[in-house]
């Protein structure tokens, strides 16, 4: 039987019937339109007044974005996903094939203990989405599907007890415990046998060096209790019996480490006040003061293989083979036999008091061959099994704690929903990309079960949660609830998203208090802009409100001029930006939520600022992030851009497969969400940004290629085909292009006057062969720090220049000696010959932000005009300064652009005259500042 079409389907249905030729549009079936027109609307949310296009619908040209793409496209290639789904698998129980985790912040060795491990799949598969609905590469939705299958796997395992892990043994088979599936062999209580004499006989093969993990242990808490420990503080076995606790051991210590991925043999007898610990046959330590048999410590309530006492203690991560335990000590003999033969096949026969052979292939339980019956159940430490829908690559455990945290502490939760989030968004990039309905399930079913969870608490516990930093931090999960409701249209789901809100911010940005001071940044700006797909959702205004206030607050108060922001993560004071540079600025992160947050509201309101926040973002920081090396392994994607002298950019950064290396991942594969955007009714195509591209507009039937080596060209060509169709062009003239915007199409001049920060509308019925033409000169401009006008950054149109220097001190740049009438700093640069973008100033190279290298760097520079020069004549007269840094001829130069030479010295003669009379230039030194601004020359 054929599946109903999806709503996937259902779209790409409508946007093949759009694209057909007119004459064909008869035979088009009303009910298959209908569905299809209904689906178009319920992709789109209603509140929207301009749509995106997929990234399907648009391709992207040769140029700098496709050359950084295709670096991330290796990378998403040339990844063994096996790894990634190593902490999933393990978590389950499940085979992981020997693939080796991530480590970093995936491992359970990373930062934190690995407790954000499963947030990098997610990364992944929207990374492998975004790449499939890119270029259509059938390896992308191959290692999708790969990967979803895998986590269907792993839910269904996490929701029954665990199973066997089989593995070849010492003789036969073993029992394989997989590091992090905090799974432990429970042994009946009487194991013991109230014995006072004993032999307990086992093979392992540990596979992590992990201290004081247990290779059985037997007791009832931290006072009573006898145990084998794989590795004491010193590296070394070591078996102990205590009545008392730590301080009452009597104990046996190895001599060397067990070696890892072997197997070993261990044996501990003990009989008339003596014990002895043998490794592989040998004895390898005595004591004969051992007054404590496990008669002592009578019936005890655990008795465990694998798991500690000691809760803090890590579970036994290895095989098993072979258990056996007996009544009495055996032999140096009998233990030396046991080293190449079963006990069964031994003089010494199976253990009278317990004995597992592991050879089980299947099921959850252990057979005991000592007579006694003693069946064994493997089970979680975290009990289990996991409610409906749960799937992450840890227990829940994490959710639980933080229901009671009132205090951060990342060591014991990390983020749990915003991991939750990451997975649950890669599942429904997923199902976008490729249709599979198991990612889709999996989706829906993680959301049932997070309702079920917060549903279930009060208002109060909710706060208190989301208001702790880090450890209640979740991301953009809002965002891709909402997402997800619109193709479930569940209740729940919708319920499940306001469950997030965070009152106290919701209400202070919506009053326009900014109470950013302090805050953890990426843990704040994707609240934003899951807030807004909220008011799509709802219509309360509120959230749609405050999202944009907060965006008000972050641009330009907190923003460097790349476009980023955060110091050491967090917001800091309102308009400080000079006081918060270091070598932690600009988290990577933080530019890729804003410009979400920025994309998301421009679809409410179309307000110039938002794109010309995204242009700045994407084509400085975004780009910048990426380095410009292949590496199968690894991503190369920044987490801190420091902003201070000298600084070099750290592609690896941290322990790896951090929170940016994931959206870093996403940012290379996305580049062309935002080229173009459609009004919602279809009267209007929004060019938001300048880059080599072709968009496919289904709906028009019409395809726009954009043929332009922007940032590196100073212009676009626009050349349109398909048929013909109405609708104005809107294309954006950045704030920056105040040397002009000139606009032809078919050769003649659009009239009109294109002002910078505003969209300049071209309304026309489109033809096949049409072609616009687009010039933008770039002008050289600095910005100064808001809190230190001396301290600035260069930028040529829109691209951020940087000092390649090694020095740690801020460089003093000097530029108004050849500035031109428009005001443009260009004349003061050398331009270098073959090499775009590239200048020099005072011997020291100027480059691009966007370039990936390890060259240090210098995004400010503190600005020195030490005399008063015009036209590279100078006056002999220092330059004055104010109280608060503005000097003479940042004041002259202020009036820019000038029309012409008259103008210019008009200007210097009335701020000429203000100094004088404030003191703060002598009338002869006045004089000659004019006489050398009338004699001199200006370029334009």
């Amino acid at each position: 039987m054929a599946r109903p079409l999806s709503r996937r389907t259902l779209l790409q249905v409508a946007a093949l019937a759009a694209a057909v030729p007119a004459t064909s549009e008869v035979t088009t079936r009303p009910a298959a339109a209908s569905a299809a027109t209904a689906a178009v609307a319920a992709g789109t949310p209603s509140a929207w007044t301009v749509r995106p296009f997929d990234l399907d619908d648009v391709s992207l040209g040769r140029g700098v974005f496709a050359d950084k793409r295709q670096l991330m496209l290796d990378h998403a290639r040339g990844y063994d996903v096996n790894r990634l789904l190593q902490v999933f698998r393990a978590n389950a129980g499940l085979s992981t094939g020997g693939a080796v985790a991530p480590g970093g912040w995936e491992g359970l060795d990373g930062e934190a203990n690995g407790n954000l491990r499963g947030h990098y799949t997610g990364h992944f598969l929207t990374m492998l989405a975004q790449a499939y609905r890119g270029t259509k590469e059938r390896v992308f939705a191959d290692r999708i599907g790969t990967m979803v299958g895998a986590l269907t796997d792993v839910r269904a395992a996490l929701r029954r007890d665990p199973q066997v892990l089989s593995v070849p043994g010492r003789f036969g088979t073993g029992a394989d415990q997989v590091r992090g599936s905090y799974q432990y062999v429970d042994l009946p209580a009487a194991v013991l046998g109230g014995a006072s004499a004993i032999t307990l006989s086992v093979w392992v093969r540990p596979t992590h060096d992990a201290g004081w993990t247990r290779v059985f242990d037997f007791g009832d808490n931290t006072t009573r209790y006898m145990y084998l420990a794989a590795r004491n503080q010193a590296g070394v076995p070591r078996f102990a019996i205590t009545t008392s606790g730590a301080g009452g051991e009597q104990a046996l210590d190895g001599t060397a480490a067990l070696p890892l991925n072997q197997w070993s043999h261990l044996a501990v007898t003990i009989a008339d006040g003596t014990g002895t610990l043998y490794v592989n046959g040998t004895a390898v330590t005595r004591n004969t003061a051992m007054s404590l048999t496990p008669a002592v410590l009578g019936t005890p309530k655990n008795n465990w293989l694998g798991r500690s006492n000691y809760s803090a203690d890590p579970v036994f991560a290895g095989a098993y083979e072979e258990f056996n335990v007996f009544s009495r000590a055996l032999t140096a003999a009998e233990i030396t036999e046991l080293q190449s033969r079963r006990a069964a096949d031994a003089s010494t026969g199976r253990g009278d008091l317990a004995s597992y052979a592991f050879d089980e292939k299947a099921g959850g339980t252990f057979a005991d061959a000592s007579g006694r019956n003693l069946t064994a159940t493997l089970r979680r430490t975290w009990g289990g099994p996991s409610h409906p829908g749960f799937l992450a690559a840890y227990p829940e455990t994490q959710f639980i704690d933080l229901e009671s945290r009132t205090s951060s502490d990342y060591t014991k939760v990390w983020a749990p929903y915003y991991t939750a989030h990451k997975i649950l968004r890669g599942l429904l990039d997923a199902y976008g990309a490729t249709d599979d309905d198991r990612a889709l399930d999996l989706a829906s079913g993680m959301c049932d079960w997070m309702y079920s969870r917060l549903s279930k608490l009060p208002e109060s516990t909710l706060q208190r949660m989301w208001g702790i930093f880090s450890s209640g931090e979740f991301g953009g999960i809002v965002e891709a609830i909402c997402d997800l409701h619109s193709i479930t249209g569940k209740a729940e789901h919708l319920a499940l998203a306001k469950l997030f809100d965070l009152d106290r911010l919701i209400d202070a940005c919506a009053a326009n208090t900014d109470v950013l001071d302090g805050l953890h940044a990426n843990q704040h700006i994707p609240i934003f802009t899951g807030y807004v797909r909220l008011y799509d959702e709802t219509g309360e205004e509120r959230y749609l409100r405050a999202a944009k206030n907060f965006w008000d607050m972050v641009e330009p108060h907190r923003m460097y001029g790349i476009g980023g922001t955060s110091t050491q993560e967090f917001f800091k004071a309102r308009d400080v930006i000079a006081g918060t540079i270091g070598a932690t600025t600009a988290e990577t992160c933080c530019a890729y939520n804003m410009l979400k947050l920025s994309r998301t509201l421009f679809f409410h309101e179309q307000d110039p600022k938002y794109m010309d926040y995204y242009e700045r973002a994407l084509y400085n920081q975004v780009l910048g992030s990426k380095q410009d090396k292949p590496d199968a392994e690894k991503p190369l994607v920044t987490y801190f851009i420091g902003l201070t002298p000298g600084h070099v950019r750290d592609y690896t950064p941290k322990q790896g497969t951090t929170c940016c290396e994931g959206t870093g991942m996403e940012s290379a594969t996305k580049y062309q969400d935002s080229v173009y955007f459609a009004k919602a009714d279809g009267s209007a195509l929004y060019v938001n940004l300048y880059s080599p591209s072709t968009l496919a507009w289904a709906e028009k039937g019409v395809t726009v290629t954009q043929t332009t080596g922007f940032p590196r060209e100073q212009g676009s060509t626009l050349a349109f085909g398909g048929r013909r169709a109405s609708f104005t062009l809107r294309l954006r003239v950045p704030s920056w292009a105040t040397a002009g915007f000139r606009v032809t199409v078919n050769g003649r001049a659009v009239s009109g006057t294109p002002e910078p920060g505003s969209y300049f509308d071209v309304p026309r019925t489109w033809r096949p062969g049409d072609t616009v033409r687009i010039a933008m000169p770039f002008r050289t401009r600095v910005e100064k720090a808001l809190d230190d006008p001396s301290l600035q950054t260069l930028f040529h149109g829109p691209v951020n220049l940087v000092a390649r220097d090694a020095a740690t001190e801020y460089l003093k740049v000097g530029l108004y000696r050849d500035a031109g009438l428009s005001g443009d700093l260009s004349h003061s640069l050398t331009p270098v010959a073959g090499k775009p973008l590239h200048f020099t100033l005072d011997g020291t190279q100027w480059a691009p932000f966007f370039e990936g290298t390890e060259d240090p760097t210098h995004a400010y520079f503190r600005r020195s005009e030490p005399k008063v020069v015009f036209g590279g004549r100078d006056s002999g007269v220092a330059n004055p300064a104010k109280a608060d840094g503005t000097t003479l001829l940042d004041e002259v130069w202020a009036g820019a652009p000038f029309r012409n030479k008259g103008a210019l010295v008009a200007r210097v003669r009335s701020t000429v005259d203000a100094w004088v009379s404030a003191g703060l230039l002598s009338q002869a030194d006045g004089d000659e500042v004019v006489r050398t601004a009338g004699a001199a020359s200006y370029r334009p």
